[in-house]
C-alpha cells in the first residue's frame, strides 16, 4: 500500500471528523456541552499540529500514567496523553473499524454490531446450553502486560500493507516510558490501557486463539480479557482449558487464579455481570457487590458531607437518589451503559434488582442518622419516592410491559 493511502491520512480529512462526530452524537455518547466542544475543537483546526505530526512519521508525548480505584478494591492503571493527543486517537480509534473483518467472530469487545450483549444471547441461545460444562478465567492486567515485541508481530499481518500505521504503532508502543507523579519512569507498558487504540490492540492480541476456538466450533466467547469455554463432558472442558493457558503462556500473559471457575451442568455461571441458571437469567453476585460497594462509600460521603455543610437531610437524600438514578436510568451520554440499557434486556428474573432496591433504600435512609435502625423508617417509601427514587423492580417491569 502507498503511504499516500494510508489510514492514517484520514486524521487530517475534515469529513472523517465529521463522520466521527455524527457517529458519536448518533450513539449518544456525548452531551449538548460535549458536542457543542468537539465541534469548536475540529471547525478551529485544532487536530491537525497532531495530526501533522503522526503522518510525518513524529511521535507522541510521553503518556501520563494514573491510578483509578476498582469498584471491587485495588487499583488499574490508565495512561493518558495530552487533550488534542487523545482526541485525535479518538479518531483513529473509530477509523480502525475498518480492520473489523480481521477479528474472530468470538471476540465481542469494542466492535460495531458486536458488544456484550451479542455475547450473553449467543451463548444462550445455544442448545441444551444448560447441560453443557462451563469454564470462566480472566487474563491478569490485560492490556499492560502484553508484549509490544508479539503486537507489533500480530498488527504487520492484518493492517494489509499499510506500513505508515504500522510505524506509528511501533512509535508509539516502542517508547516504554511514562510519566508519573511529575516524574519520568521507564516501565513495560503493554498497550496503555485508558489510551483510545488499546481496546482495538487488545481484540487483535490474541486472534490466533479466538480462531483456534471458533474454528473448532466451541461454544467460546471472549470479551477483552474476559474468556468463556462450554463443552459436553468435564474431560473436553479441561482440554478446552489447558488450551487456553497454553495461549496466555505463549503470548506472555497470566491467568487471574482467583477468577477461574468451573460451572457442572445445571450450576450457575457468571459473565458479563450476569448469572444464569438452568434458563435463568439474573444479576451476578459480582455485580451486586460492586455496586452495594458502590452505593455504601457514597451514602459515607454525603453523610460526612452533609454535616460538614450543615445541610437538610432531604438535599443530601435527593442527590444520592440523583446518582442511582443516572446509573440505573438516566445516563445516557456516558460511556458506561445504564443499567436499564444492559441488564433489562437481558435478566429474567428481578431478584437481583429486588436485593440492590431493598440496599440502596437502606442507605438513602441511613443519611440523615449516620446510622442503621427502626427510627430511619420514618422516612418511608413514599417520601423516598417524592425525592425521585426510582425502584428498579417497578423500572424493570414497565420495561418488559412495553
Amino acid at each position: 500500500m502507498s503511504d499516500k493511502n494510508s489510514l492514517l491520512h484520514r486524521l487530517n480529512d475534515e469529513s472523517a471528523w465529521q463522520e466521527y462526530l455524527d457517529y458519536k452524537s448518533e450513539k449518544g455518547h456525548c452531551s449538548q456541552k460535549e458536542l457543542l466542544d468537539w465541534s469548536d475543537f475540529i471547525e478551529g483546526g485544532k487536530y491537525r499540529e497532531v495530526a501533522d505530526r503522526i503522518i510525518g512519521g513524529g511521535e507522541l508525548s510521553i503518556p501520563e500514567k494514573s491510578l483509578i480505584n476498582k469498584l471491587g478494591g485495588g487499583k488499574r492503571v490508565v495512561y493518558s496523553f495530552t487533550d488534542a493527543e487523545n482526541r485525535v486517537l479518538k479518531l483513529l480509534a473509530y477509523l480502525l473499524y475498518a480492520y473489523d473483518d480481521k477479528q474472530p467472530p468470538k471476540c465481542y469487545s469494542f466492535r460495531k454490531g458486536f458488544g456484550a450483549g451479542k455475547a450473553i444471547r449467543e451463548i444462550i441461545g445455544t442448545p441444551n446450553i444448560s447441560r453443557l460444562w462451563c469454564y470462566k478465567s480472566d487474563i491478569r492486567n490485560y492490556f499492560n502486560s502484553i508484549s509490544v515485541p508479539i503486537m507489533l508481530t500480530v498488527l504487520e499481518s492484518v493492517l494489509d500493507g499499510d506500513e505508515l500505521l504500522l510505524q506509528f504503532f511501533r512509535n508509539m508502543l516502542n517508547v516504554n516510558k511514562s510519566v508519573f507523579e511529575g516524574a519520568i519512569i521507564d516501565e513495560n507498558r503493554g498497550v496503555m490501557a485508558g489510551t483510545p487504540t488499546s481496546p482495538f490492540l487488545s481484540n487483535l492480541y490474541l486472534r490466533e486463539m479466538d480462531s483456534r476456538f471458533t474454528e473448532s466450533g466451541t461454544v467460546y466467547a471472549r470479551y477483552s480479557d474476559d474468556v468463556i469455554i462450554f463443552a459436553e463432558s468435564e474431560q473436553s472442558l479441561n482440554e478446552y482449558a489447558a488450551t487456553f493457558r497454553e495461549f496466555v503462556n505463549k503470548y506472555e500473559l497470566s491467568v487471574n487464579p482467583d477468577k477461574e471457575t468451573v460451572a457442572p451442568p445445571g450450576e450457575a455461571w457468571e459473565y458479563l455481570g450476569i448469572e444464569f441458571c438452568n434458563g435463568k437469567i439474573d444479576l451476578s453476585e459480582s455485580t451486586k457487590r460492586k455496586v452495594k460497594g458502590k452505593i455504601k462509600r457514597k451514602a459515607r460521603a454525603l453523610r460526612r458531607w452533609k454535616l460538614r455543610k450543615n445541610a437538610a437531610d432531604e438535599s443530601a437524600m435527593k442527590v444520592m437518589i440523583r446518582v442511582f438514578n443516572r446509573k440505573f436510568f438516566e445516563n445516557n451520554h456516558s460511556h458506561d451503559l445504564t443499567w436499564s440499557r444492559w441488564f433489562f434486556p437481558l435478566v429474567t428474573e428481578s431478584d437481583g434488582f429486588k436485593e440492590i432496591d431493598s440496599y440502596l433504600q437502606k442507605y438513602i435512609r441511613y443519611i440523615p442518622t449516620g446510622s442503621h435502625g427502626k427510627k430511619n423508617y420514618k422516612t418511608t417509601y413514599g417520601n423516598l419516592k417524592d425525592l425521585g427514587y426510582r425502584s428498579l423492580v417497578n423500572e424493570y417491569y414497565k420495561f418488559k410491559k412495553n
